[in-house]
């Protein structure tokens, strides 16, 4: 059975950061593109970052650039979003999915095929 299990969202101030976890399980990630997007009451989810589990190709979407890092450590079978310089507009619940043999990055939450439940990231101003 495909998993993948959020954790380390939590309440913190504006400025500060955080590090949340997707741990991923049930099948072999190695040739996926694995994603973090986002979503704040009312509104649609959103891609936040993106990495390749081969090569470590990343992407980050233009409102988390130079504040957001996503890693991945293979031997963990995890991936990793470093955020930084949060802002209140950063709050949301935070997914993790994967895209299945897919070779490359997208933008589109239709692309993926497994989710995570989510994590919770509320910033305080």
């Amino acid at each position: 059975q495909v998993q993948l299990v959020e954790s380390g969202g939590g309440l913190v101030q504006a400025g500060g950061s955080l590090r949340l976890s997707c741990l991923a399980s049930g099948r072999t990630f190695s040739s996926d593109a694995m994603a973090w997007f986002r979503q704040a009451p009312g509104k649609e989810r959103e891609f936040v970052a993106g990495i390749r589990w081969t090569g470590g190709t990343t992407y980050n979407a233009d409102l988390v650039k130079g504040r957001f890092t996503i890693s991945r450590d293979n031997a963990k079978n995890t991936v990793y979003l470093q955020m930084n310089s949060l802002k209140p507009e950063d709050t949301g619940v935070y997914s993790c999915a994967a895209g299945r043999w897919k070779g490359y990055i997208s933008l589109r939450v239709g692309y993926y095929d497994y989710w995570g439940q989510g994590t919770q990231v509320t910033v305080s101003s």
